[in-house]
Order: structure tokens, then sequence, then C-alpha cells
């Protein structure tokens, strides 16, 4: 899909900045994890709940990085946009709201029904 410079430059930065974001929510995590579990036994049973849910967290964050990544290199090769299920353009709007989207609404929304 050719995109003019500007519109690359434009979406390289939006996806950088989102990058960065993910990448300080993962160093908020760790620092958090460094911290000691309290004394208290029913506090330890919350705050190990609480890491559950945090690491979670982490995990989505680092899977977003790498997806960004990913449309780092369509946008690249030239290939940024483009479906990898059917071939056919992703629509701008579904861009701007998943801006590392691999795949067009309608095939999202059948790979969402198969699994």
């Amino acid at each position: 899909m050719d995109r003019a410079p500007e519109e690359t430059t434009e979406i390289r930065a939006r996806l950088l900045a989102h990058k960065a974001e993910l990448r300080r929510r993962v160093t908020t995590i760790h620092e958090h994890a460094r911290n000691p579990l309290d004394q208290d036994s029913a506090e330890q049973a919350a705050q190990i709940g609480n890491i559950a849910v945090v690491s979670a967290l982490e995990t989505e964050a680092v899977q977003q990085i790498a997806d960004i990544d990913a449309a780092i290199q369509r946008l690249d090769a030239g290939t940024y946009g483009i479906c990898v299920s059917c071939g056919e353009a992703i629509g701008e709007g579904r861009l701007k709201v998943r801006p590392a989207a691999t795949q067009c609404r309608d095939c999202a929304e059948l790979d969402g029904r198969r699994g």
C-alpha cells in the first residue's frame, strides 16, 4: 500500500509513542515487583492475587510491544495496512484504533468466531 512519506512518518510516530508508553508500563511493573511482601498473611494473599493480575498485564504489554515492532517492519516493507489473511486494505478507522492490526475487520471477526 503506497503511503505518502508524511503519513508514514505520522504512523511511525504514533506506533513509537505507544511503544514508549508500554515500556514505561512494563518498567513500572518491574519496579513494583521488587517490593517485598507484607508480613501479614492476609495482606500477602491479596498481594499474591495482585501479582497474578500485574503479571498478566505485563505479558499483554510485552505482546503489544512485539506487535508494534512487527507493524513498524510492515511499514518499512510497504505492507502496513494490508490484511495478512485476505490481502485487502485494512480500514483507516481500524488502523487508527488498532495501529498494529494485521487483519481487516472482517477477517479479524472471522478468526474471533473460530477461536
